[in-house]
C-alpha cells in the first residue's frame, strides 16, 4: 500500500463546492470588502435567555460534568415525546422510539452507517442537503436521485427507480420543508409515499429540521402522523433553527423502533451524548414558553419579505419561500449560462453579496443559488441595493466577466 493513495471513503466525496466561494469570501474580507453573507444557514441571533440561563444553572452542578448518555437523558427524551404529542398528535415511547443526537446531521449520517451495506441503493431527492446523499455514500452505498417536488412526478419517479434499480433500494430520504428549495409536503403526499414504501419494504428517513420555520401556511406535518408510518419511518428534528441553538448540536430521531435501536447501537460505540447541561437546557426549551419560537419565525418572515420585495423591484424574480430560512433563487436569464458557481462568484465580486451555489446541493440545482435569511433587515436592504446596481449594469458586468474567464482559460 502506498501512502500516496487517497483513502477509500475520501475518494468517494467530490470537492466541496462551497469551499471555493468561502475562500473567495475570505480573500475579499481580507482586502477590506464588506461582504454581506447569505451563504450559510447559520442563525445570527442569540439563543433565548431562559435557555442559556438553564445551561448556566446546570453547568454549576459538578455532577453534570461527568459522561452523559448517548441516547440522551430521560428528561429530554420525555420532552421530545411531549412535543410530538402536542404538535403532531403522535405518541412516542421515550425508551424505544426516540433518541437524542448531536444535531440532526450527525443522527442521519450515523443511521446511514448503521443500515447500509456496500453497494446498497438509496433514493435521495436532488437537489438536497449534502448529508442526505453523502451520509450513505460515505457508508458505502450508492444513490439514485428522484425529483424534489412532492407531487405526482415524484411518485412516478419513485416507482421507476424501484423497478429499474438493482439491487432494490433499501431507503428513501425525504426533507420537507426542504433545504435548499423550501418546498412543502402535505399529509396526503406522505400517505402515498408511506403506502408505496411499505409495499416495497423500503425504509423512510425524513428530515424535519425546519418544522417550525414556516410563513403564511399551515404548520408543516410530520410523516409520523400517517397511520402505519412508524412501521418503516424515522424522522429527524433539530433545536438549531427552532430555538437559535445551532452551535449547541442537539437534535433527535423518532419513529421506527428497529431504526432507533440501530442508531442507538452505533452511537453507543461513538459518543457519550451531548454535555448534560446542554441537554438540560434543551429540555427547558421544549417544555418552557414557546413565545421565542414565534419571535424567531416572525424575524425570518420580516427578512424574507424585505429580500423578496427588494429583489422583485430590482428585476430578479425570486419566489417567496413559504418555509425554511432560505430563498431558492433561479439565476437571472442573462447569467444562466454561467452556472451557479460562476454566478455566485460574480455576485460576490460585483455586488459584495455571498450566496450558496445551487450545484453544491446536486446537479439539478445548478440553475439556482440559495440565499439565507441570516442578515438583519438593514444589511438585507443594502444587499438588495447592491444587487439592483449589479443587475442594472449586467451588459458591462458580463463583458468583464467573459474577459476574465478567457484570461483564466
Amino acid at each position: 500500500m502506498s501512502t500516496e493513495q487517497e483513502f477509500h471513503r475520501i475518494k468517494r466525496l467530490p470537492p466541496y463546492v462551497f469551499a471555493e466561494v468561502n475562500a473567495m469570501k475570505a480573500r475579499a474580507r481580507a482586502a477590506g470588502d464588506d461582504i454581506i453573507d447569505f451563504g450559510m444557514g447559520n442563525p445570527d441571533q442569540p439563543t433565548p435567555p431562559h435557555i442559556v440561563e438553564k445551561l448556566v444553572e446546570a453547568a454549576r452542578n459538578p455532577r453534570a460534568h461527568r459522561y452523559s448518555m448517548s441516547r440522551g437523558i430521560p428528561g429530554l427524551r420525555k420532552a421530545l415525546c411531549a412535543y410530538y404529542q402536542r404538535r403532531f398528535d403522535v405518541e412516542l415511547d421515550q425508551e424505544s422510539e426516540c433518541i437524542v443526537t448531536l444535531g440532526s446531521k450527525e443522527g442521519l449520517a450515523n443511521l446511514a452507517n448503521a443500515i447500509t451495506s456496500p453497494g446498497d441503493v438509496v433514493l435521495v431527492p436532488n437537489p438536497s442537503y449534502p448529508i442526505h446523499p453523502y451520509g450513505f455514500i460515505i457508508a458505502g452505498g450508492s444513490c439514485r436521485y428522484v425529483p424534489v417536488t412532492p407531487d405526482a412526478e415524484f411518485l412516478r419517479a419513485l416507482d421507476r427507480a424501484v423497478r429499474h434499480s438493482v439491487p432494490k433500494p433499501i431507503a428513501l430520504v425525504l426533507n420537507y420543508p426542504s433545504n435548499p428549495t423550501a418546498l412543502l409536503a402535505d399529509l396526503d403526499f406522505y400517505g402515498q409515499v408511506v403506502d408505496f414504501c411499505r409495499h416495497h419494504g423500503i425504509w423512510i428517513l425524513s428530515d424535519l429540521a425546519y418544522s417550525e420555520i414556516y410563513f403564511d401556511v399551515a404548520p408543516p406535518p410530520s410523516i409520523l402522523q400517517v397511520p402505519g408510518a412508524k412501521d418503516i419511518a424515522v424522522e429527524f428534528t433539530s433545536m438549531s433553527k427552532t430555538y437559535n441553538m445551532p452551535g449547541w448540536r442537539i437534535g433527535f430521531a423518532a419513529g421506527n423502533k428497529k431504526l432507533i435501536g440501530a442508531l442507538g447501537r452505533i452511537k453507543s460505540y461513538l459518543d457519550y451524548g451531548a454535555f448534560t447541561p446542554i441537554q438540560v437546557a434543551a429540555t427547558a426549551a421544549l417544555n418552557g414558553p414557546q413565545d421565542c419560537v414565534e419571535d424567531i419565525r416572525q424575524l425570518y418572515k420580516g427578512r424574507r419579505d424585505v429580500l423578496i420585495e427588494g429583489l422583485h423591484a430590482a428585476g430578479w424574480n425570486v419566489p417567496s419561500p413559504p418555509a425554511t430560512m432560505f430563498a431558492w433563487a433561479p439565476i437571472p436569464p442573462a447569467f444562466a449560462h454561467l452556472g451557479s458557481l460562476e454566478f455566485s462568484k460574480l455576485l460576490m465580486r460585483e455586488a459584495q453579496v455571498a450566496v450558496a451555489p445551487g450545484i453544491g446541493f446536486g446537479e439539478y440545482g445548478d440553475n439556482f443559488v440559495r440565499i439565507g435569511l441570516v442578515e438583519n433587515i438593514q444589511r438585507t436592504r443594502q444587499a438588495v441595493r447592491n444587487i439592483k446596481s449589479f443587475l442594472g449594469n449586467y451588459d458591462k458586468v458580463l463583458e468583464e466577466s467573459e474577459k476574465q474567464r478567457a484570461v483564466v482559460g
